[in-house]
């Protein structure tokens, strides 16, 4: 059967699945076997869901699993329905980004209820990528990565602690990067200061420290180049591996050459750091603010 023929099959089944619906109110039929057209409505409304989903029908498919979800509620079903809820976010991810979120914040809903924050942390994560990438919306995207983190901070002290806690991290790291480039420059220290200690006593992740203290003293720079100094002497007596790292020796290059307002110098310890360690975009435009405040600064290029 081609994809028009699925789709026609998708329609009749939803035609027949409402006809079950409806059935299942009348009076008899809800004393005799009422949950039973239900449940068949349910299925009939999966089906045609996925048959949507085969011709690429996204909305109609998102639309049929939200009817199988509403229907998996009234039977007390909450596991099948917030599942189902998920597979209408899924869908309408590709046709409607608002009716994804909107989908997925149900599935939310009933995770919590459940106890299940592990889950619903995922569909927060999901949301925020959808503000990320869809409706470009950094603010909302803050906000669902900040609730994901409290959620797995929440469950640290089951049997996967290492998974949640890195699964934390990964969200408020999103967070603070988001923050810096947003100038809210202290939120992004507090986040980057926590994450870096709350790693670098981890074996599994306390390689990634250095990195964490790096971009804290770098917002510190931005700010203010004296708090920069303090910070990078607390970060060296907190963790002593720092000192050696090539992070720390480029900030101690970059505060001398700031103090100096030696512009050239500045860009030359920038581009042999790059050298070896390619700057990513977010580096990039935070060193790009700090080389700004030196005085003749030039192009505004970094290398």
């Amino acid at each position: 059967m081609d994809n028009t023929g699925k789709e026609r099959e998708a329609v009749q089944l939803m035609a027949e699945a409402e006809k079950r619906v409806k059935g299942s109110h009348s009076f008899l039929r809800g004393l005799f076997g009422g949950n039973t057209r239900v449940e068949e409505a349910c299925e009939m409304y999966t089906r045609a869901a996925n048959m949507f989903k085969i011709a690429k029908n996204w909305s109609a498919a998102g639309n049929a699993f939200c009817q199988a979800a509403k229907l998996h509620m009234q039977l007390q079903s909450k596991h099948d329905s917030a599942t189902s809820f998920v597979d209408a976010g899924n869908a309408y991810k590709k046709a409607d980004p608002q009716e994804a979120i909107n989908c997925l914040n149900a599935a939310i809903d009933i995770y919590t209820d459940m106890g299940r924050f592990t889950i619903a942390a995922k569909h927060h994560i999901t949301i925020a990528e959808i503000y990320e990438a869809e409706l470009v919306d950094i603010e909302k995207a803050i906000a669902h990565y900040e609730q994901a983190a409290d959620y797995y901070k929440g469950e640290e002290s089951n049997r996967q602690v290492v998974f949640v806690t890195d699964s934390a991290n990964k969200c408020l790291l999103k967070v603070a990067a988001y923050a810096a480039q947003l100038e809210q420059y202290q939120k992004a220290i507090e986040i980057y200061e926590q994450v870096g200690t709350n790693t670098m006593d981890n074996p599994l992740l306390k390689y990634s420290a250095k990195e964490y203290f790096f971009k804290a003293a770098l917002c510190h720079f931005i700010v203010d180049e004296l708090n920069a100094k303090l910070a990078l002497e607390k970060y060296e007596e907190m963790f002593p591996a720092f000192t050696d790292s090539r992070e720390c020796k480029l900030l101690k290059k970059l505060l001398e050459a700031h103090e100096e307002q030696n512009c050239e110098a500045y860009t030359e310890a920038v581009k042999e750091f790059d050298s070896i360690s390619r700057l990513d975009q977010w580096l990039t435009t935070m060193l790009l603010r700090i080389k700004k405040s030196i005085q003749g600064e030039g192009d505004g290029d970094l290398k």
